[in-house]
């Protein structure tokens, strides 16, 4: 039965920009920003996890409090600039290097 549902249905397949948030709707600047902060903290949540911190430690480590990494780890983008996330980031041990593109 679900082979048949399956060939009824209208499959449409919009292919992205490779930024999901320009793709949501955000102006291009906006998008780059977004996408970075993105990055730095699926980048940092990572590294805390390979080096087996715990919040506690990873907190300690960053001069933050245990809550703000729980909130680094569930992803609340809202709650870091990309600034903080920079600080928090060569805190942590990991250093960033900027490279600008025309």
């Amino acid at each position: 039965m679900k082979e048949k549902i399956a060939d009824e249905m209208d499959v449409r397949v919009t292919h992205g920009s490779g930024n999901v948030f320009v793709d949501l709707g955000f102006d291009d600047a906006e998008a780059r920003v977004l996408l970075m902060r993105a990055d730095l903290m699926i980048a940092l949540t990572r590294f805390i996890r390979d080096k087996k911190w715990t919040q506690a430690e990873a907190a300690k480590r960053m001069g933050i409090t245990q809550p703000r990494v729980s909130k680094l780890k569930k992803g609340a983008w809202e709650e870091f600039s990309l600034d903080m996330l920079l600080t928090l980031a060569t805190r942590a041990g990991l250093y960033m290097e900027l490279k600008l593109a025309a």
